[in-house]
């Protein structure tokens, strides 16, 4: 039996989590169907639009992802903090951004007066929406839906376009999460549909080398904010210089038919890290292959699986062959 979304999500341990959808029945989601020769190239701009969509609407932050053919990789941030900081009629203004609501909801964000028992009912309605605008089980069904039907109209069939449950995965540190930062953002290249980074279409680590040029970084994704300090806005505690210098290292050495070596300034984030550059390959490599269940070290691990009262720690000897290196 699958495992309850909320027996794998624990705020108190991490706000990371890696998720996965796959497509069924060898349908596509993007690129070209061998079988038919028909391109679906063109659903990968449905996908990175629905998804910049969400990032303003849900308090769940981007922080990498990948359209591949046939499934999609995410790495995503909870702010609890965020959704909590919303005024009630900020969270009901959210939640009509994607769905449409009734009367009752638009007379409470014009801020008009209510009876007694419609008050009752929208602050029920409140709770409902504030709990579901951080929840990843919400936010994969609002980015899943509208494309299942978009390409069940295109293909002109009816039934599943993706599997019934998308995977997740907690990342409990650091390590983790840039570890699996770097799986999804060099998908596209391992995958052999793109050279460089800078060409993976339709990719964060793409969004944000075009960000990198201008000097800017994208506003649709979890900004980089460099080493810990006091007054640090919310954001990935690296700076974006050295994770695309590392992500392009690590990328060149990925495709055999490139040179490459870790820069002197990636071997300094490694080492911060407390990850061999041995273990790094390997990982960003075979992330998904390597880690069935919640990433992290060992001690991170353990304490996850007490807050959520599992008897047994789930990929511990992998956890500890690749992370426990300090």
């Amino acid at each position: 039996m699958p495992t309850p979304r909320k027996a794998l999500v624990s705020l108190e341990d991490t706000p990371f989590y890696h998720c996965i959808s796959r497509c069924v029945r060898k349908a596509f989601l993007c690129g070209v169907d061998k079988y038919t020769g028909q391109s679906y190239e063109h659903r990968r701009g449905w996908v990175e639009q629905r998804l910049l969509q969400l990032a303003e609407v849900f308090a769940i932050d981007i922080c990498a992802f990948a359209v591949m053919s046939n499934h999609l990789h995410l790495v995503l941030r909870i702010d609890a903090e965020l959704v909590k900081s919303w005024s009630d009629i900020e969270v009901v203004a959210q939640w009509l951004k994607l769905f449409k609501g009734d009367s009752l909801n638009q007379i409470f964000v014009k801020g008009q007066p209510l009876e007694s028992y419609q008050q009752a009912i929208i602050n029920q309605r409140i709770k409902q929406y504030r709990t579901r605008l951080m929840d990843i089980s919400w936010f994969m069904r609002a980015l899943n839906e509208p494309i299942a039907r978009k390409a069940n109209a295109e293909d002109k069939c009816t039934g599943r376009f993706w599997e019934g449950r998308f995977k997740s995965q907690a990342l409990l540190d650091e390590a983790a999460v840039l570890a699996c930062m770097a799986y999804v953002d060099l998908n596209p290249i391992r995958a052999k549909m793109a050279d460089s980074p800078e060409t993976s279409d339709f990719t964060s680590i793409q969004l944000r080398i075009k960000a990198a040029l201008k000097g800017k970084q994208p506003d649709s994704l979890l900004p980089f904010v460099g080493n810990e300090h006091q007054d640090m806005p919310k954001g990935l505690m690296f700076s974006a210089k050295d994770y695309l210098q590392l992500v392009d290292d690590t990328g060149r050495i990925q495709r055999h038919d490139k040179r490459g070596a870790i820069s002197h300034s990636s071997e300094q984030l490694l080492h911060r890290l407390h990850i061999p550059a041995e273990n790094w390959l390997k990982m960003t490599a075979e992330f998904a292959e390597i880690f069935k269940g919640p990433v992290g070290n060992t001690q991170e691990l353990t304490l996850y699986c007490e807050h959520l009262e599992r008897k047994r720690r789930q990929g511990a000897a992998n956890c500890h062959r690749w992370l426990d290196c300090s």
